[in-house]
C-alpha cells in the first residue's frame, strides 16, 4: 500500500478519536473557547491536511490508484459528516445543513457505484466537488472555534470578535451548502448518460 492511501486510512482513523473527545468532559477554557473544541478542531485540521497531502503525493509520485480514488472521497465524507453531526449536537449548526450534505453524498455515491458496475470506471471528484470539500473544511474548522450558535450574528446580541467570527462561520456554511448542491447537480448531469 502506497503512502497516499495510508494517509487516507489515517484520516479515517482520526474520526473516532475526534468523536470521543466530548466524552472526556474537559472543563477547561482557553481564550474563551472550551479546550475540547480546540482539541477536536486540531484533530479535524490534521485530518484535513492529510486530505490535501495524499492527493498531492499521489499526483506528484504517479501513485493514483483505483483504491485511492474510491477511498479518498469516502474518507472525506466520514470526516465531514462526523464533524457536522458533532456541531449539530453542540447546537452550533442547524440540522438542515448536514441533511443536504448527506443527501448529496448518498446520490453521488449511488451514481459512482452504478458507474463502476456498468462501465468499470471510478469517477473522481469534479471541480465542484473539490470546491465543496475545501469550503466545508474551512467552515467546520471555524465553527469549532465559534462559541455561538449558527446565525446568531443576525440577532444583534453579538459584538466585536464574536460577531465577526459568527458571521464568517454562518456565511462559509451557506457557501459550502451551495457548493454541495451544485456539485450534486454536476454529478447528476453525468448520470443522465448512465441512465440512458
Amino acid at each position: 500500500m502506497n503512502l497516499p492511501n495510508r494517509l487516507t486510512i489515517f484520516r479515517i482513523i482520526l474520526v473516532p478519536i475526534m468523536v470521543i473527545i466530548p466524552f472526556l468532559k474537559i472543563d477547561t477554557v482557553f481564550l474563551g473557547i472550551p479546550v475540547e473544541y480546540l482539541i477536536i478542531d486540531l484533530i479535524f485540521v490534521i485530518a484535513s491536511l492529510t486530505d490535501k497531502l495524499d492527493g498531492y503525493l499521489a499526483r506528484k509520485n504517479n501513485q493514483i490508484t483505483t483504491f485511492g480514488k474510491f477511498l479518498d472521497p469516502l474518507a472525506d465524507k466520514i470526516l465531514v459528516l462526523a464533524a457536522m453531526v458533532m456541531l449539530v449536537e453542540m447546537t452550533k449548526l442547524p440540522a438542515w445543513i448536514p441533511i443536504i450534505v448527506l443527501a448529496r453524498e448518498f446520490m453521488v455515491s449511488g451514481y459512482r457505484l452504478i458507474a463502476v458496475e456498468k462501465g468499470g470506471k471510478v469517477i473522481a471528484a469534479s471541480k465542484w466537488g473539490k470546491l465543496k470539500t475545501v469550503t466545508q473544511m474551512i467552515a467546520i474548522i471555524l465553527a469549532f472555534l465559534d462559541i455561538n450558535a449558527f446565525g446568531e450574528c443576525f440577532t444583534g446580541y453579538l459584538q466585536g470578535g464574536d460577531l465577526v467570527l459568527n458571521f464568517v462561520v454562518t456565511i462559509m456554511m451557506i457557501i459550502q451548502t451551495i457548493a454541495t448542491i451544485f456539485s450534486g447537480i454536476d454529478y447528476m448531469k453525468g448520470a443522465k448518460d448512465l441512465i440512458k
